[in-house]
């Protein structure tokens, strides 16, 4: 492994990292810095690389301007036996993006050429402040300055997070004039922000058979309402035969799930316009406003180059587990869907998912949905035997399975390395598969794990 322009090793965390992440955040393609791997591909691993994470977060929020919170990933990877850092950066909207302690000038910016950080010439970065976004969420006053944040602050309790009396500063939920900005009226409780799911009898919108209307809270809550709702409508189809019985979905909940994220994630809400939700008898379309990121190929789109169109927002979704990791969401889709399922024009993105047509099958056991539940990850299946049925796990229960299975005195910890995914969205699952009576866990802190075969 040598690098290259998205790869730079580091041997261990240096004076410079900022300087490199600079380069990724003003470069197209954004790319990935590893700590503990030395410049020729060799694992050194890290003592204490849960340190090694803390410090360049913190770094990286104070150090950089403007700021880059939500467009990095700091993860924690096992390699030839060895903790490394990894770092996951996108390529910023804001650029040019620089070393805060030398300013805006050709020693405080740089970009990526080839496999290393270049000075940014003075041109270049004229030129790229001249064509910043300047009418980002962040920057926009909400016209409504008394706000409150309950549910927020819950789906952080939730995924383990507190939010202390700084939140709103910390979260950059506040204008540089001190008001609370547009990303903050998303995230209230009360907003005037619709979001509609549809469904119509055929394949056509002539016949509209179901108008559901959400939101008008915080946009977390709006989104889960939608990932539930489409969830009732993801039926499972069950083919009985001689030998065998099959069971699909009407759609794949792992794709459908990161369509549905990415639709609110990627949505231009300046335009106050929010993502629609349409299903049809053959299909299901989710369609959100803005077309490809500036400066973002369709190729690059496809292979998962990350331009967060909103940070702020992308920033509070990965706080609370919404969203894995930067760039993951297309890729995963085309595990199971094609590129000509997207659309692109100027002004809006579409994702046309075809469905599993009812009449290849028998029947569709619809008693069977309640037990299935929102994936995020790869392929999943089925345990048990027939008394009762199986028992139907998600994708990503299915992995934290066979992970306990190998080693049934695995921690919440050393799993979470494992996925790279936090220790609060391994108990999730953890406590799914307890629910599910999958396993159960045997005496306590220092027992192990038990694998029901019922």
């Amino acid at each position: 492994m040598t690098e290259t322009n998205r790869i730079e090793y580091k041997k261990q965390l240096t004076n410079e990292l900022e300087k490199e992440v600079v380069a990724f955040l003003n470069y197209k393609e954004g790319g990935n810095i590893f700590i503990g791997i030395d410049k020729h591909g060799n694992t050194i691993g890290l003592e204490d690389a849960d340190d090694t994470q803390l410090k360049i977060k913190d770094r990286l929020k104070n150090n950089i301007v403007p700021s880059c919170m939500g467009l990095f990933d700091v993860l924690c990877e096992e390699r030839d036996g060895k903790d490394v850092v990894k770092i996951n950066i996108a390529s910023g909207s804001e650029k040019p993006y620089y070393v805060r302690k030398n300013g805006m000038s050709e020693k405080g910016c740089f970009i990526r050429v080839g496999s290393a950080a270049d000075p940014m010439p003075q041109k270049m970065i004229d030129e790229l402040f001249a064509k910043r976004t300047r009418n980002s969420l962040g920057k926009i006053k909400s016209n409504k300055q008394d706000l409150s944040f309950e549910q927020l602050k819950i789906y952080y309790e939730a995924s383990g997070k507190k939010l202390n009396g700084q939140f709103t500063t910390n979260l950059e939920l506040i204008t540089t004039e001190g008001d609370l900005n547009y990303v903050a009226y998303l995230m209230a409780d009360n907003n005037s922000t619709s979001i509609k799911v549809a469904k119509y009898k055929g394949k056509g919108r002539a016949d509209l058979t179901e108008s559901n209307e959400y939101g008008f809270c915080s946009l977390i809550k709006s989104t889960k309402q939608v990932i539930d709702k489409i969830e009732l409508e993801n039926k499972t189809i069950t083919k009985i035969t001689a030998k065998e019985r099959k069971e699909n979905r009407l759609w794949d909940a792992v794709a459908l799930r990161e369509a549905i994220v990415n639709a609110f994630v990627h949505n231009d809400f300046t335009r106050e316009v929010p993502p629609k939700f349409e299903i049809f008898s053959d299909r299901i379309e989710i369609t959100s406003v803005g077309g490809l990121p500036e400066g973002l190929s369709q190729d690059e789109f496809f292979e998962g180059f990350s331009v967060p169109r909103n940070k702020e927002i992308m920033r509070i979704y990965k706080d609370i587990d919404l969203v894995e990791q930067l760039g993951s969401g297309v890729p995963r889709i085309l595990e199971s869907y094609g590129k000509e399922c997207f659309k692109f024009s100027d002004n809006f993105l579409r994702m046309a998912f075809p469905a599993e047509h009812e009449a290849d099958h028998d029947h569709v056991d619809s008693g069977r949905k309640a037990e299935l539940v929102k994936a995020d990850g790869p392929t999943g299946g089925p345990i048990g035997g027939p008394i009762g049925g199986p028992i139907t796990l998600t994708p990503r229960q299915q992995e934290v399975l066979n992970h306990i299975k190998k080693d049934p005195k695995l921690s919440r910890r050393k799993l979470a390395k494992i996925l790279g995914i936090n220790a609060s969205a391994v108990q999730a699952h953890i406590e799914a598969l307890r629910d599910k009576e999958a396993i159960e866990r045997v005496g306590g802190n220092r027992g192990y794990w038990k694998i029901n075969k019922k």
